[in-house]
């Protein structure tokens, strides 16, 4: 059974930082590109950061980039988003994501998220 679960969200104040955390189990890990997600109330789920299953190329939106950090441990089935400089539109539900191309197939898991609010 697939698992991904998010943690290491919470209430910061802006120009902080926060490391979000997600572990996974139940497939084989290093096979599998993996993302970070976030939605705020009224908008759309968007891309925040992903990173390739070797490890070796990473994508930010243009919103985060400079100030986030997306990473992986493939020994411990994890993997991070390091958020600084945190702003109130950071505001959102973040997920984390898990997809693999097989066959023509997209093999795509989410995890349930975990709420980050940015506010003085």
């Amino acid at each position: 059974q697939v698992q991904l679960v998010e943690s290491g969200g919470g209430l910061v104040q802006p120009g902080g930082s926060l490391r979000l955390s997600c572990a996974a189990s139940g497939y084989t890990f290093r096979r599998y590109a993996m993302s970070w997600y976030r939605q705020a109330p009224g908008k759309e789920r968007e891309l925040v950061a992903a990173i390739t299953s070797a490890g070796d190329s990473t994508n930010y939106a243009d919103s985060v980039k400079g100030r986030f950090t997306i990473s992986r441990d493939d020994a411990k089935n994890m993997v991070y988003l390091e958020m600084n400089s945190l702003k109130t539109e950071d505001t959102a539900v973040y997920y984390c994501r898990a997809n693999r191309w097989n066959w023509g197939t997209n093999l795509l898991y989410w995890g349930q998220g975990t709420q980050v609010t940015v506010s003085s």
